[in-house]
């Protein structure tokens, strides 16, 4: 049910005649750094669908690598992940699956799972059904940026739940219904509605999970949290091109050097300064994408030449700025991460 989730956009258009203006309001201009990760990524809805299903069953699932979402509508299942784990699901639960492994969702575990991407006419409708409406299950999958869709995936655990006890359940629960009457409804807009209500959806559930865990269990992700970590990666994602030091940073949330070093580190996975130049390649390889010249790119991330622009690039990525620039055109593929 959660594979047939095919984007229904373009994933890159390019820019004509890309100003340096415009460089600067490509991802820099949303307000907080995992709002700017999104812009980066280029996070979208792809498709919603609803699932029906009464009696006894169980459907499997292949594994992809993809962030997607489920919340039970009605009834009850279980997903299950074969030897790493199975949860019961309740009416209010609410999940997300990152780079997910083949799994089955089942009401009767003792039944052996049929395909359920052959089972059902996904190609021809948004809902499937079985033999009833005792289980009611919608789903949906995000589209991004093929080339930095791990600097998100690889910060959530793969299977994320969300129980209908949590304090935040209350909040879902009202997008849900919402987005469950524009799957169903056949109003002008639908498509729209059900994005941008997918969309709310992820950051409310991102939002829930990080009070419920403390923060634990979410890489980089943890660091927004934090009150003086997160203020750091604040200013420096509003201030990209400032020529930042470790002593500045360290002063701006009244920490000494050593102790804001070892808890950045410890949030994060990488030291600020490291954390700073990734943050402005990645940047910088979106502006190359987009059609800005590599002396362009430079300027706006506050480099002083090309040249020390291109060590920066190729120090993360490992080719030169110019040969990415050129690569766009050709089709030439890249290394997807940043060298650690």
């Amino acid at each position: 049910m959660l594979e047939m989730l095919e984007n229904r956009r373009d994933r890159i258009k390019p820019l004509d005649n890309l100003s340096d203006k415009t460089l600067g309001k490509t991802v820099g201009d949303t307000s907080d750094p995992l709002s700017q990760v999104f812009s980066l990524l280029d996070v979208r809805a792809a498709r919603c669908t609803r699932f029906e299903a009464g009696g006894n069953w169980s459907y499997r699932f292949p594994a992809k690598p993809a962030l997607k979402f489920g919340a039970v509508i009605r009834g009850d299942c279980w997903i299950d992940f074969g030897n790493e784990a199975h949860h019961r699901l309740v009416t209010g639960d609410c999940f997300l699956l990152a780079n997910a492994p083949a799994y089955v969702l089942a009401n009767d575990e003792r039944l052996a799972p049929e395909d359920g991407m052959a089972a059902f006419d996904w190609a021809q409708s948004d809902v499937a059904r079985h033999a009833g409406s005792d289980t009611v299950l919608l789903a949906g999958s995000f589209g991004f940026e093929a080339s930095d869709a791990e600097l998100l995936l690889d910060a959530l655990p793969r299977f994320l739940l969300i129980p209908s006890r949590s304090p935040s359940a209350s909040v879902i629960h009202s997008t849900l219904q919402i987005l469950d009457l524009e799957i169903r409804g056949t109003g002008i807009g639908a498509a729209v509605l059900t994005d941008r209500l997918a969309d709310v959806l992820l950051v409310q559930v991102l939002r829930a999970a990080l009070d419920q865990s403390a923060g634990e269990g979410f890489g980089w992700i943890n660091a927004l949290v934090d009150a003086r970590i997160g203020k750091a990666i604040r200013l420096m994602h509003e201030n990209h091109a400032h020529r930042w030091t470790l002593d500045a940073l360290a002063s701006a949330v009244a920490m000494s050097r050593s102790a804001f070093s070892k808890r950045f580190k410890s949030l994060v996975g990488l030291a600020p300064l490291d954390y700073l130049l990734r943050w402005r390649m990645r940047l910088a390889r979106d502006q190359l994408r987009r059609g800005a010249t590599v002396s362009a790119a430079a300027a706006q991330l506050g480099y002083a030449s090309e040249s020390a622009f291109g060590h920066a690039f190729k120090r993360v990525y490992g080719h030169a700025p110019k040969r990415y620039w050129r690569g766009q055109a050709t089709g030439e593929k890249f290394p997807n991460s940043p060298n650690k």
